[in-house]
């Protein structure tokens, strides 16, 4: 379970008033999808309609045309198949770690005992176990993230939503989380579709990487580099990613042609 698909998708919306209206496409017949235990990485320049397209998919947002499904189940508005993990944690800063992750399952309709069981379960998930009792104003901004995304996977959705989860944090602390999301996801297989601007987090993360300009998808491609490298500093320094970060970062400023020699899905060192 977990498979996300795009057809045709197209937002658009009045910019201004009176006679002086006009309208704007925000997403032009954007078309993907996403399989059940598979990243995929969504880049592209500010303004490209990046955020735009997984508010769709979560539901917060309405489309103008196309048609989203989860799991082959029409998206018409939020559901308990999808959760989203928001730039900023977006936590209650009134309640615990715990009661935090709490909090989306009492939502979904979870009670005692299985509610606190579940919470303190993904809160371990996230190495955050001993911090349960802990309010957000006593929590570095990566601990906040890793209770931010402890409750998206509490109420066990098939689709986590990410947009640029890692955006506001240090190089440090955003490494740390890759790892720790990278690992989550081995565990739980769930599919996840993520927003960034980094490149070097897209090759890290992704099993393909949705390259978007202007509204369109300009191109999609395999990646999987991270599941060819037990360790992360090795594949960091491998002349793999080095092309695979170069090749996706022509694709987004350059133009229909790569100066790299060879798609990155043929993962052939050169000679």
């Amino acid at each position: 379970m977990g498979e996300v698909i795009v057809d045709n998708v197209s937002k658009s919306f009045a910019l201004g008033r009176g006679h002086d209206v006009k309208r704007v496409d925000a997403l032009i017949d954007v078309s993907f999808g996403a399989h059940d235990n598979e990243i995929v990485v969504i880049v592209g320049p500010s303004g490209c309609g990046k955020s735009t397209i997984l508010r769709i998919i979560m539901g917060l947002e309405t489309l103008s045309s196309g048609l989203v499904t989860v799991d082959g189940r029409h998206v018409s508005g939020c559901g308990h198949d999808r959760c989203y993990v928001f730039q900023q944690a977006q936590l209650l800063p009134w309640l615990s770690a715990l009661r935090n992750v709490m909090f989306g399952l009492e939502m979904k309709g979870v009670r005692e005992p299985e509610l606190t069981q579940i919470a303190a379960d993904h809160l371990e998930l996230v190495g955050l176990g001993k911090y349960a009792r802990m309010r957000p104003y006593q929590m570095s901004g990566g601990m906040q993230q890793r209770v931010g995304i402890a409750r998206a996977l509490a109420p066990d959705p098939s689709v986590l939503l990410m947009d640029e989860p890692f955006g506001a944090l240090d190089a440090q602390t955003r490494e740390t989380l890759q790892k720790s999301l990278v690992d989550i996801q081995n565990r739980t297989k769930k599919t996840i579709l993520f927003v960034t601007h980094d490149l070097d987090e897209a090759v890290v993360l992704a099993d393909r990487v949705v390259i978007m300009r202007s509204g369109r998808v300009h191109e999609e491609i395999d990646v999987g580099v991270r599941r060819k490298f037990d360790d992360f500093d090795a594949m960091r320094k491998s002349a793999e990613f080095a092309r695979v970060r170069d090749y996706l970062a022509h694709a987004i400023h350059g133009g229909n042609e790569s100066h790299v020699e060879g798609h990155p899905t043929l993962g052939d060192e050169p000679n």
